[in-house]
């Protein structure tokens, strides 16, 4: 069982680089499993994580609406966007600067074998990350990620969520607003979730936060809640 993380910043690289990067470190672990299942001595499977920020770009998951996308393919390029239907859960959302994207992409079997505790520990991840700078990240009932205000008529989401699994091996992750310009989230409907608004530490703080220091943070309780031996 490895619970040591590879950590890896791609800093800001292109939406389809970075999911054929995802899709190729997940088909390795995929592999080393099914060699293993087939010797009698194993190996261990490694576990990665990535940050990334991402230029302008929507991805729409695999059971998600195509309607939630408000821009045509012009549109779209007029505003300097791209735009990918992809293969993780969740339905539309906005990737862009000042957003820290995560992915895990780790063998769950070095963990749990629960996707379910997975998400949930995910949020929390955010959720103690933010309540360092003063905001209450809280979860919103069936709806994944995290978000601020639940049960008013001013919640709004500040981190979205959606994940593929395969042989209990993670891709995809978590996307938290950060320094982001929420005006890109007005051409969706975010998560294909009426009526609901979007934040970021920006504007609910109201200046600007340096990413680094989130991340920081943010691996500090990753590590805390997966109980990862370390990164490296």
């Amino acid at each position: 069982m490895n619970k040591k993380i590879d950590l890896k910043d791609l800093d800001l690289k292109d939406y389809q680089e970075t999911w054929e990067y995802q899709s190729e470190l997940l088909q390795e672990i995929v592999a080393i499993k099914t060699a293993n299942r087939k010797q009698e001595f194993t190996k261990q499977t490694p576990n990665y994580f990535l940050f990334v920020e991402h230029p302008h770009v929507y991805t729409l998951g695999k059971r998600g609406d195509l309607s939630n996308l408000l821009l045509n393919e012009q549109q779209l390029k007029d505003k300097g966007a791209t735009f990918y239907k992809i293969n993780r859960g969740g339905d539309i959302t906005y990737h862009g600067p000042g957003q820290i994207v995560g992915y895990p992409i780790l063998d769950l079997e070095n963990f749990f074998t629960d996707i379910h505790k997975y998400l949930r520990l995910l949020e929390e991840v955010i959720i103690l990350t933010i309540a360092e700078y003063g905001l209450k990240g809280e979860r919103s009932k069936g709806e994944t990620g995290v978000w601020l205000d639940v049960g008013t008529p001013f919640a709004r989401k500040i981190c979205a969520m959606g994940i593929r699994s395969s042989r209990w091996v993670t891709m995809h992750g978590f996307a938290l607003n950060v320094n982001t310009d929420l005006g890109y989230f007005d051409n969706i409907i975010p998560c294909g979730i009426r009526g609901k608004a979007v934040a970021s530490m920006q504007s609910e703080l109201g200046k600007k936060i340096p990413q680094e220091e989130v991340k920081e943070k943010i691996l500090k309780h990753f590590k805390e809640v997966f109980e990862v031996e370390a990164f490296v």
